[in-house]
This record gives C-alpha cells, sequence and structure tokens, in this order.
C-alpha cells in the first residue's frame, strides 16, 4: 500500500481516483490495529481520509466497525489493492443498488465478472453487514467481509439475502490489475507512468487501449490467477 506509482504511494493513487466518484458521501479506510499498520493509518489521515482501526484477523468485524463510525446506511466496499479503480464503475454500481434499494440487500460486479480483475465493487446495506458479522462463523468468512452475504444460504436452501449482479457489456475478466504480487505492482507503474503525464484523470477504458498498443504488459501479471488466494481458502475449507 506503501509502494511508490508515479511519486506517490499505492494506496493514495487509489484514493485520488475513489474520491472523483459521485455517488460517495465518505471514504474511509478501514485498516488493522497491529503496529505494521502505523503508516498506511498515518500517511491515509495526512491526505483527508478517515481510518478506522480494527481486528487484524476479523476484517469482517472490522469493516462492521467502519461503517458504524461512519454512521453509513449504505456501504461500498473496495479493497485497498486496486489503485486502477474507475470512479464511473463505482458509480455505476451504486447507481444500480439506488435504483433498486428496496428490493435488494447487495449488489456487485465481483461474482459475475465482466470488468478487469482490480474493479470489483460491492453495494450492501449496513443491514446485511451488521446480520453478517453477527452470523458468520468461519474463518474465511470473518476474513472476507462479504463472502457470507453472497454465498449464504439459509437451512431450507434458500439465499439469506437478496443479491443482484452488475455487469458491463464485453467481458474484460481475463484482465489482471489488482495488486498482490511484484509483477501486479510492475504492471500498475508501467500504466500510470504511460497516461498519467497527458491523461491524469485516465479512466479504465484508457487502460485497455493502452493495452492494445502496448500488448506487452500483459505479460508482466499474466501468471497470476483471479482470486487465488480466496480460491485456495475455499478450497481448503470445502466450500
Amino acid at each position: 500500500m506503501l509502494a511508490d506509482v508515479a511519486g506517490k504511494p499505492l494506496i493514495v493513487r487509489m484514493l485520488d481516483r475513489v474520491r472523483r466518484a459521485r455517488t460517495l458521501d465518505d471514504v474511509w479506510l478501514a485498516t488493522s490495529v497491529d503496529p505494521s499498520d502505523d503508516a498506511l493509518a498515518d500517511l491515509v489521515t495526512s491526505v483527508g481520509v478517515r481510518v478506522h482501526r480494527g481486528s487484524v484477523d476479523d476484517v469482517l468485524e472490522r469493516f462492521r466497525g467502519a461503517a458504524s463510525r461512519a454512521g453509513a446506511d449504505v456501504v461500498v466496499r473496495l479493497t485497498g489493492d486496486c489503485p486502477l479503480h474507475d470512479p464511473d464503475i463505482i458509480d455505476e454500481a451504486v447507481t444500480f443498488f439506488a435504483a433498486r434499494a428496496a428490493t435488494l440487500d447487495y449488489v456487485t460486479n465481483a461474482v459475475h465478472p465482466t470488468y478487469p480483475d482490480g474493479l470489483d465493487t460491492e453495494v450492501f446495506t449496513r443491514a446485511a453487514l451488521e446480520r453478517a458479522a453477527a452470523e458468520a462463523t468461519s474463518p474465511v468468512e470473518r476474513e472476507h467481509v462479504t463472502l457470507f452475504i453472497n454465498r449464504g444460504r439459509n437451512p431450507d436452501g434458500s439465499d439469506r439475502f437478496r443479491v443482484a449482479h452488475v455487469q458491463g457489456t464485453a467481458d474484460f475478466s481475463h484482465l489482471r490489475w489488482t495488486v498482490d504480487e511484484p509483477e501486479d505492482l510492475e504492471f500498475v507503474r508501467q500504466v500510470f507512468a504511460s497516461l498519467l503525464p497527458d491523461r491524469p484523470t485516465f479512466g479504465w477504458l484508457d487502460v485497455v487501449a493502452l493495452l492494445t498498443r502496448r500488448p506487452e504488459l500483459l505479460a508482466l501479471n499474466r501468471q497470476h490467477r483471479r482470486n487465488e488466494k480466496l480460491v485456495r481458502e475455499l478450497e481448503k475449507a470445502g466450500l
């Protein structure tokens, strides 16, 4: 999160982009109370973003605490390793949810993805988050905040929550723009170096256009699967 990307820490690059979303009333960072996260918390506070600190392992409870402190009725979850996130993608998901708020608990573009990995957006009610925090029991559900919501079933087999999915008009889900590995960081650095000078507010389609001009960038992190860690944990847990 503190790695340099075109002269700014990665998390600041992401926050700069996220805060351009028109549908967000406020932005918070949820991190842990571990001393290793002190520098992250201090940095984010210095750029005007509020911070909630909670459990190292129970990320679901940490997120619930952040939503409570923010007084949020509707929560938008983004992960902090996605510096290429696009405010238009966020606004699309929030607008979709708002138009159907009476009939939905949760909206995501990540479960049936069409956008590149790194543009995942989840929108859900505070009530759904509170229920998940109260009822989720497995370690993998406590670590991955919305797993209980988007995979949960009642004893009779019905869905616990009312879920809907946002999809684009074309499938770009094979593209990897998240930062989990050193190769991912190098990819992101190359993208910012190429686009930032001429288009400081470049969008996700500008990145797609760049990759058509410079297809060699695709090879930088092609060896990594989408959601590698989560897939391994679900397989280990038998879920």
